[in-house]
């Protein structure tokens, strides 16, 4: 069950930024006995995928930040996401010191799916949200709500590798969020057409 949850959070980040939640897992599974990856996803944690991820987290925060340029970069996210959101899950569902699961152990698969499922859905929701914040807010928007997606990145993640039992609660977070973001940004296009609701 934790390695679930572990993998469920780790995903989900995933989903608003790929390389926190990897160069987080691929830090502690290197420097710390919290999470020992196992042979097959060990190279996560060698240097050149620290150095990597280091380099493609930085280049991730500043080109989401830019107005137009930041749809581009979801673009190219719609692969990169669920696909590091997928071997987040394995790796981590994989680990033993997780989860004593030996099922969860032997079908890394499952938790592939499950983390291109879940960091996709959560991408696809950013993406879709992030256009009309540019347009709402004139490009204003685009490095405020970038952050916060920084941020709760980083908070899903640690939550998923430190406190797995809390994933659940920061899920509920995120979806309620995303709800009611998406619900201020309906009524503000709706306030920006002229006419509206107005009797012709």
């Amino acid at each position: 069950m934790f390695a679930a949850l572990t993998g469920a959070g780790l995903s989900a980040a995933a989903g608003l930024n790929a390389y926190v939640p990897f160069l987080l897992v691929a830090l502690v599974a290197r420097f710390t006995d919290v999470i020992t990856l196992p042979a097959s996803f060990t190279w996560i944690e060698s240097p050149w995928a620290i150095a990597a991820a280091t380099v493609l987290l930085v280049a991730e925060v500043v080109l989401d930040k830019i107005p137009a340029i930041d749809s581009m970069n979801d673009l190219i996210g719609t692969a990169v996401r669920p696909t590091i959101g997928g071997v987040v899950f394995a790796a981590t569902q994989s680990a033993g010191d997780i989860d004593s699961s030996t099922w969860m152990q032997q079908h890394p698969w499952v938790g592939a799916v499950g983390g291109i499922v879940i960091a996709g859905l959560v991408h696809t929701t950013k993406a879709a949200i992030r256009p009309a914040v540019n347009v709402s807010t004139a490009g204003i928007g685009a490095p405020v709500i970038s952050g916060v997606e920084d941020v709760a990145s980083v908070g899903l993640s640690l939550t998923a590798i430190f406190l797995p039992l809390l994933v659940i609660v920061a899920l509920v977070v995120l979806v309620w969020a995303v709800w009611v973001l998406w619900r201020r940004m309906r009524r503000m296009r709706r306030r920006r057409r002229p006419g509206l609701g107005q009797p012709a």
